[in-house]
């Protein structure tokens, strides 16, 4: 999914992953039972990945991207899986996974078709009882720029639980924060 040069420097600086570790990432997860085994959908250089170690025992990773899978296999070598795929079409069996995260990835899913697929597939590795998680940027002029020239298709949040539940989930949970959004959706059948 396209992102322009700024946009790939700021999503690896030291800024970005303290912004991710202090604030997202707690906010996002918070109250959220990622239990042991878990999918980051959409890792990109890594930043969510790095605090998603810590909280998980068994961790797998779905990047779309060749030379983000080729990075992420160097950088995390035994610590977790990385699977080249796109997560709307994940080549993962069916209720793998406790739980499945993605953050701040969403928007550069090239249409809601395709977001909605990757819902899909979120819920189809998840176990029963399994939790969909994580966050993504809200849509205004700063979001805009910073985007300009990438692939970005903002989620609208207001529309994000319906859309969890056409995907399957028997619940979903959306929310609002500071210029973003938190998601879970849980699978029923616990």
């Amino acid at each position: 999914m396209g992102m322009n040069r700024y946009h790939r420097f700021y999503c690896r600086s030291g800024s970005w992953a303290r912004t991710v570790e202090e604030r997202v990432l707690p906010w996002a997860l918070h109250g959220v039972p990622l239990g042991g085994d878990t999918l980051e959908i959409g890792p990109g250089y890594g930043v969510t990945t790095d605090g998603l170690l810590h909280r998980v025992d068994r961790l797998t990773l779905a990047e779309v991207d060749p030379a983000a899978v080729e990075r992420l296999r160097r950088r995390y070598g035994g610590l977790a899986g990385v699977v080249h795929a796109d997560g709307a079409e994940l080549p993962l069996p069916d209720g793998r996974f406790d739980a499945v995260t993605c953050f701040t990835m969403l928007h550069h899913v090239p249409s809601p078709e395709r977001q909605d697929r990757l819902f899909a597939e979120a819920r189809r590795v998840l176990r029963p009882g399994g939790v969909f998680a994580g966050c993504d940027a809200l849509d205004g002029t700063l979001f805009r720029l910073v985007h300009r020239g990438d692939t970005c298709v903002p989620v609208p949040p207001d529309t994000l639980a319906g859309r969890l539940r056409a995907a399957g989930f028997e619940e979903a949970q959306v929310s609002a924060g500071k210029g973003r959004f938190r998601f879970r959706a849980f699978a029923g059948g616990a």
